[in-house]
């Protein structure tokens, strides 16, 4: 896809922008459909068993988050390339990616390993579950250069507009993990369906089969979107010198630092935050487990959207398009509101039956219905939020982001629920409402930002 053929009036956008996006939600779709699956099997082998997988959930966050964030430094480079049609310079930039994949990939496989028995415990997690836990998270890491390259690469496809590609290295994953889950979780059993008793094999790991499935699929996903890159007619490093190119490097390290940071501090944040809700004992934590993977279903708007965002924005600014620029803005917002009013809306009404998929304790359920119905009212408000910052990536605008991001979450979230819990010893709900909080500061905060035309860069060049 070149901007040439990007112009066109409102419903050739639309088009567009649907077209880039509607893969990327499928993915996501998809992914968090398996997570659900993933839960929900989990879940029927007690609280502890779920309690085992959050706890170091957040430390996972933190670590897939500042890999993603050096995809992001390459998408804006290459989405602009392609904009401008330099098929040179998007080849060299993708040749840094594969360096960029071989650096983290290593990097987040020794540490993890090296750290497994010890993040359990920083996270506050029950002794009774500590060790589990700590083997789930460190067989989660084995294959982490397929996962590096999983996003890495994926995001390289995204920003010429190949959305398609990753989808469908993410279909095939999630159905390798679906598949090894039934595998592994459960002992060997007989099931009724349709009439018919069916004899199931079963390895009865538990938790621990849960995770092997997981690294498995982590690990065909990541050899699927490697072969999918080096075939590309575009982007492929194939020929390309596998040395620091620092041409090429600099403006993507420039872009994909800031980003790393913000992840880095958000994620680190994360890992406070749910290490406060951990220390609020087993009830609590399940509830916040299972509330976080339902609330992931309904983020998943907002995030395809951000995808089309950077990678369109940064096509048109590659092309010096600054009339089409502020038109795909207007439109993204536009359907980024309307999409996430309605996600609300669904979480609002359907969240006690969401998170009765997962647990059949009334008290977990009871306690993840009321903050799901508390965060459905914030969505729409998160979901532009999401929509400007994924503008701001493309434009290769990371640092905005990256201050505001930090001073929500230190200087509201975390510190508003160390004051909940710590000081005033009070619960879930609270800590939520923090969380909300930060949401809404970040929603004001880019939304000043843009309408000041800040993020526009033809604009103030």
């Amino acid at each position: 896809m070149r901007m040439k053929r990007f112009r066109g009036e409102g419903w050739a956008l639309l088009g567009m922008i649907w077209a880039l996006a509607w893969p990327t939600m499928l993915e996501q779709l998809m992914s968090t459909a398996v997570q659900y699956v993933d839960a929900a099997m989990v879940g029927r082998l007690g609280a502890q068993a779920t309690a085992a997988v959050g706890a170091t959930t957040t430390v996972s966050w933190l670590i897939g988050s500042t890999v993603s964030a050096l995809g992001i430094g390459f998408l804006s480079f290459i989405a602009q390339a392609y904009g401008a049609d330099d098929r040179a310079r998007a080849a060299r930039t993708s040749s840094q990616a594969v360096l960029a994949v071989l650096f983290s990939g290593t990097l987040f496989t020794v540490i993890p390993l090296l750290l497994s028995r010890r993040v359990p415990v920083w996270m506050h997690a029950a002794p009774e579950i500590q060790q589990v836990a700590s083997q789930y998270f460190a067989i989660l890491y084995m294959p982490m250069l397929a996962r590096a390259a999983s996003t890495i690469f994926g995001t390289a496809l995204r920003a010429t507009g190949d959305s398609k590609t990753p989808m469908r290295a993410g279909l095939a994953m999630n159905l390798v993990n679906v598949v090894l889950n039934f595998l592994l979780i459960y002992e060997s059993r007989t099931v009724r369906a349709l009439g018919l008793s069916i004899w199931l094999p079963g390895a009865g790991m538990g938790v621990i089969g849960a995770a092997i499935a997981s690294a498995v699929s982590y690990a065909v996903g990541g050899v699927w979107i490697t072969c999918a890159l080096w075939k590309h007619p575009v982007i492929s490093p194939r020929g390309q010198r596998l040395r620091p190119d620092w041409d090429v490097l600099r403006p993507c390290l420039k872009v994909a630092l800031p980003s790393a940071l913000q992840r880095f501090g958000t994620s680190f944040g994360y890992v406070a935050f749910a290490s406060m809700i951990n220390a609020l004992g087993t009830i609590p934590l399940a509830a916040h487990s299972i509330a976080n993977t339902v609330e992931s279903a309904f983020y998943i708007p907002g995030y395809g959207m951000q995808t089309a965002a950077a990678t369109l924005i940064g096509n048109a600014l590659g092309a010096r398009d600054e009339r089409l620029m502020r038109r795909l803005a207007r439109m993204l917002v536009g359907i980024e509101m309307v999409l996430m009013v309605v996600s609300g809306g669904l979480l609002f009404i359907f969240a006690p039956g969401m998170m009765s998929l997962f647990t059949i304790d009334a008290a977990v359920i009871a306690l993840g219905a009321t903050v799901l119905r508390m965060v459905a009212v914030s969505e729409p408000f998160f979901g532009v939020a999401i929509i400007l910052e994924g503008m701001l990536q493309g434009t290769g605008n990371t640092m905005a982001p990256f201050v505001f991001n930090i001073i929500g979450m230190w200087g509201v979230r975390i510190l508003g629920t160390f004051v909940c819990t710590r000081l005033l010893h009070m619960g879930l709900v609270a800590a939520w409402a923090c969380m909300i909080a930060h949401n809404l500061l970040l929603f004001l905060l880019l939304l000043t930002y843009c309408l000041r035309g800040r993020w526009n860069p033809l604009t103030r060049g």
